[in-house]
């Protein structure tokens, strides 16, 4: 009896010990996740949206951290004096340590792609290729929260990595700062995975006019005093609830509820719909009130002027200025002269191009994403997805933030829990 009851109890640890086995590992729970961000340039809310990452790394298995100041400003040093902040009340558990996260931080490209849409490896992009080429059999998701340069870099360098990638791309006026690393996405990998938040992550952005549990007073209900790294919040932006690039994050943070594989059903950070064309319209002639383009479109202006030897189209020579913002254009070769834009809103748009080639003009934007098929359209695979485009999910002219400003209040309340966590 005494034999058999020790066989009953050997099988029952060893089945046990088998289940323990077969349980998923902390890695394979959690999503892998790269961060390429602008923060310190243009956009301040990249500090804000940097620190709410930074408090929920332990829902993350996090890779890199990529600074990737595409329009001036900005660099590493921005993200590694946040983990400054972070080290001082982080400790312990499943978050990493200070060392660790500096560990991932890697500098990138800080000006421009030409019109080819890359220039040269940075070390941002190689860890982008580095991290995607790991043996691992989760897709590495790259969130993008400023210009695309150095993921059009590491996908020039290493194109087999497209199939480990997954992207959500904070569009809209990153858009606008980036239309030659986008043209080179979109017309050389039309099939990665991809999503074109273009307007949904507005929802998230504090609005007074959106009735809210969470307003204008965020900080002092909810952050104040808990962590340095809270703290740290009231000194962007006024300490108001910007943070446009955090629906990226979002999307991730409740991966166990909602499948971060399916952009059309429900997310923090929206839901999305798939797009077969991304829009694009090439003049060679003057713009005028008759040429209308789609809000978030590619538009390519070609030129013809003088031949320029030794111009091998990595610098500029003309100057596209548009509602007050400078935009480079590029020698193409044999007289040849192009320059792209992406406007960020509906509205007439008057520019002119001073330089090698000079050229005055206007041109209307249609508020819709992506519009009727064109030529010119780039065909795009089935996993590129953009913002709904049901008129009940926009809010005013913002297409698709209603996906986000739905669960806006849920994101915020468990961001404040986790402030009260850390007193």
């Amino acid at each position: 009896m005494k034999k058999r009851l020790f066989l009953v109890v050997v099988l029952a640890l060893s089945c046990c010990l088998s289940a323990c086995r077969q349980q998923p590992t902390i890695e394979e729970e959690r999503p892998r996740v790269l961060i390429s961000t602008d923060i310190g340039g243009p956009d301040e809310d990249d500090f804000q949206s940097m620190g709410h990452l930074l408090m929920f790394n332990d829902y993350f298995d996090l890779e890199g951290l990529v600074s990737s100041p595409s329009f001036g400003g900005g660099g590493a040093e921005h993200i590694r004096n946040l983990i400054d902040l972070y080290a001082k009340d982080f400790k312990g558990g499943r978050f990493r340590t200070a060392k660790e996260l500096k560990a991932l931080v890697h500098q990138g490209v800080n000006r421009l792609a030409p019109a080819a849409g890359y220039r040269t490896s940075t070390d941002g992009s190689d860890w982008i290729v580095k991290c995607a080429r790991k043996e691992d059999p989760r897709p590495l998701y790259v969130l993008v929260w400023g210009g695309l340069e150095d993921l059009a870099q590491a996908l020039h360098d290493a194109p087999e990595i497209a199939d480990k990638l997954r992207v959500y791309w904070i569009g809209g006026p990153n858009k606008k700062f980036s239309p030659d690393a986008y043209s080179y996405i979109a017309s050389h990998f039309p099939h990665l995975w991809f999503i074109e938040c273009n307007a949904a992550y507005r929802g998230f952005i504090h609005n007074d006019k959106r009735e809210t549990s969470y307003g204008r007073e965020f900080y002092e209900k909810y952050m104040q005093g808990t962590s340095a790294l809270a703290d740290d919040f009231v000194t962007h932006c006024g300490g108001i609830v910007r943070m446009g690039d955090t629906p990226s994050v979002l999307y991730m943070l409740n991966y166990k509820e909602m499948d971060p594989a399916n952009p059309a059903a429900e997310h923090w950070g929206g839901r999305f719909e798939r797009m077969n064309h991304s829009s694009r319209r090439v003049f060679d002639h003057p713009l005028n009130e008759c040429d209308t383009v789609p809000v978030f479109s590619i538009v390519e202006l070609h030129l013809k002027g003088p031949e320029r030897e030794g111009d091998d189209g990595t610098e500029p020579c003309l100057t596209l200025n548009c509602l007050g913002q400078d935009w480079d254009g590029f020698y193409m070769g044999d007289g040849n002269y192009q320059v792209r834009y992406a406007p960020k809103m509906a509205g007439i748009v008057y520019y002119t191009i001073t330089g090698a080639v000079e050229q005055e003009g206007v041109f209307i934007v249609d508020n819709r994403w992506p519009g009727a098929p064109h030529a010119d359209d780039w065909p795009l695979g089935d996993n590129w997805w953009t913002d709904v485009q049901d008129p009940a999910e926009f809010e005013g002219a913002h297409q698709g933030a209603q996906s986000v400003v739905r669960w806006r209040n849920d994101a915020l309340r468990l961001w404040a829990e986790r402030c009260q966590e850390m007193k």
